[in-house]
């Protein structure tokens, strides 16, 4: 359905202008994870959160961005007229009314004298704070380019092959048993009970009023839908921007995407991020988008072991992990809290380990789905022994199309392999 805002009107470009279609365009800045990208407009940014950075990717956005033409026609004239460091500032201004930015205009030498545009001592420094306003709406941008096609937007939970009985119907009925929904089907109720009255009437058939008893009821049955609590392990080690690939920005992208999918539409559900590197930690899931690449060694067993404390604590009837990598285990963490590290080859020990890990899991009833992308032989031998333990699912993907396998998992709920 098309939303339409009103505003003030104020015959002003940057009045007229879609904050959301501008935060569209500045989406690859905001999320920026390190990778040097040679293709990215942003590339001399450095991902850096300044105010000088922001401008300057403002003005990259409405030289290059895609707008509806009469926006391009003005656009193109006030850049001609000079006045396009004048519609920046409007725009800051607006993104911070909005809420779209959060920033100390004290510290912003432009915002208090000199012309506009002027960039002052300090500006370079002064820095903004993405809000959680504008992570919720890339999150749900990229779900809706994720799922757009699919035409799923109905309420509900995850679908399973069982059936209880609820609100939705699947055509079927049963007797009712005690703590059953009395979701009565009523044409088989009185079905049952005038069959009941005619057995018992010595041939006189069926006669009014009929009683009805307890034995009678008969139920509709729907599908059975279940809670789940999910945490992602994300991978954040520096192999994630290595190899001339951005491989973290999009699993960023997906992990805030299946956040807001579980908000809006599974709120019975829980989402948890867990960041595994040579460590491993906990992050808020508000705060995925700020995250960039850690170090070099992958301590996988360790995040696994951070994954299953967090999903005991949760009493769902289902539980996994979503771990998505890159990489083989390549790090542990040794009882006295040193960290082991060996990059070449599976290790006997970390291996050993981190299988151990993935063994405690599976007791525990935990599933794990790994997504692969790479297909580094340790890595592909590694997942296959993880799949086999937990029977999990493995997939071999790429950022591309990482977000499609990852929804269509969770959505679904299908036990297959996609290679």
């Amino acid at each position: 359905m098309k939303r339409i805002r009103y505003t003030k009107y104020n015959g002003e470009l940057a009045g007229d202008m879609d904050l959301e279609d501008l935060m569209q365009q500045l989406s690859d800045y905001l999320l920026d994870s390190g990778f040097q990208d040679p293709l990215s407009r942003f590339q001399e940014l450095n991902g850096e959160h300044t105010l000088e950075n922001l401008r300057e990717a403002l003005r990259q956005a409405l030289e290059y961005g895609q707008f509806e033409q009469d926006i391009r026609d003005k656009l193109d004239q006030m850049a001609a007229d000079g006045e396009i460091e004048q519609l920046i500032d409007q725009l800051l201004d607006r993104m911070e009314q909005q809420d779209y930015i959060r920033t100390d205009r004290s510290e912003d030498p432009s915002h208090m004298s000199g012309s506009p545009g002027d960039v002052g001592e300090g500006e370079s420094s002064a820095r903004f704070e993405v809000t959680d306003k504008s992570l919720d709406f890339l999150g749900y941008k990229t779900l809706q380019d994720l799922l757009g096609s699919l035409g799923r937007a109905s309420q509900g939970r995850h679908d399973t092959s069982h059936q209880a009985t609820g609100v939705e119907t699947n055509g079927s009925t049963r007797p009712y048993e005690f703590g059953d929904t009395l979701n009565l089907d009523a044409n088989a109720t009185l079905a049952a009970a005038m069959a009941a009255q005619a057995a018992n009437s010595n041939g006189d058939g069926v006669t009014w009023p009929i009683e009805v008893d307890y034995p009678h009821l008969h139920v509709q049955q729907s599908d059975y839908q279940s809670s789940c609590a999910t945490v992602v392990m994300l991978d954040c080690s520096h192999s994630m921007i290595l190899y001339g690939e951005d491989r973290f920005t999009p699993a960023k992208r997906v992990a805030m995407a299946l956040s807001h999918l579980i908000r809006t539409q599974y709120p019975g559900d829980t989402l948890n991020v867990v960041l595994f590197h040579d460590s491993a930690e906990e992050v808020p899931v508000s705060q995925i988008a700020r995250v960039k690449v850690g170090p070099h060694y992958t301590n996988t067993r360790e995040g696994l072991r951070l994954a299953r404390s967090i999903l005991n604590r949760q009493r769902k009837e289902m539980r996994q992990i979503v771990m998505i990598t890159d990489g083989k285990p390549s790090a542990l963490t040794l009882p006295d809290g040193r960290i082991y590290k060996n990059a070449f080859g599976l290790d006997p020990l970390v291996l050993s380990e981190t299988l151990e890990e993935v063994a405690r899991c599976r007791r525990a009833g935990i599933l794990i789905n790994t997504f692969m992308l790479a297909s580094d032989p340790g890595l592909v031998q590694f997942v296959q022994r993880v799949s086999a333990m937990c029977k999990g699912k493995a997939y071999f993907t790429t950022p591309q199309t990482l977000g499609n396998y990852l929804m269509m998992d969770f959505l679904n709920r299908k036990m297959k392999t996609v290679h």
